[in-house]
């Protein structure tokens, strides 16, 4: 209240942002298996996507055709979106992430619908994740290989001592007095 307040210009002073600020939604096409989760879950249902089946060939001699979804469009209408991040809290694959984007204004509404493309790249633009913190316990799934793979070397370091123990020593004669 002592203090005079200071307006930053907008256009022509980029404000400063905090990490992992919610502004537009990246798509990591890579990951996007088209399980079509995010649409479902969408309270707004702004998201659109269209796929068609394709068939992968046998990887091996004898073995079953597979089909896997390919995903031919996917577009969120800005418009309708409120971001709520349930499209993104939703998807098991990882395919959706927050951008801290937020420059993306248009003249016609029709024009905040964007295609895959333009969330491509805004996925460049995601930030990496927080380090973990050093104090935390150690996830599961880290865990879990990490006694898993233990339990092997232990396995194997076990076949491997009676091959050690099994090999032939010299046989000596008794001396007197010895049974």
């Amino acid at each position: 209240m002592t203090r005079k307040s200071v307006t930053a210009q907008y256009p022509d002073t980029q404000p400063d942002l905090p990490p992992r600020t919610r502004g537009v939604i990246g798509l990591f096409e890579e990951n996007c298996t088209v399980c079509m989760l995010c649409a479902r879950e969408c309270p707004d249902w702004c998201i659109y996507i269209d796929s068609h089946k394709e068939t992968v060939p046998a990887a091996t001699p004898g073995g079953r055709e597979r089909s896997r979804n390919v995903l031919d469009r996917f577009a969120i209408d800005f418009s309708l979106c409120m971001y709520c991040g349930i499209c993104i809290e939703v998807c098991p694959f990882d395919a959706l992430f927050w951008s801290p984007e937020f420059e993306y204004a248009e003249t016609d509404i029709r024009e905040l619908t964007h295609e895959r493309d333009k969330l491509r790249e805004w996925m460049w633009t995601v930030p990496a994740p927080p380090a973990l913190d050093p104090g935390a316990e150690e996830p599961k799934e880290i865990a879990a290989a990490r006694k898993t793979a233990e339990k092997l070397a232990a396995t194997q370091a076990a076949e491997a001592e009676p091959t050690e123990r099994t090999q032939p020593t010299e046989r000596t004669e008794p001396q007197e007095g010895e049974s």
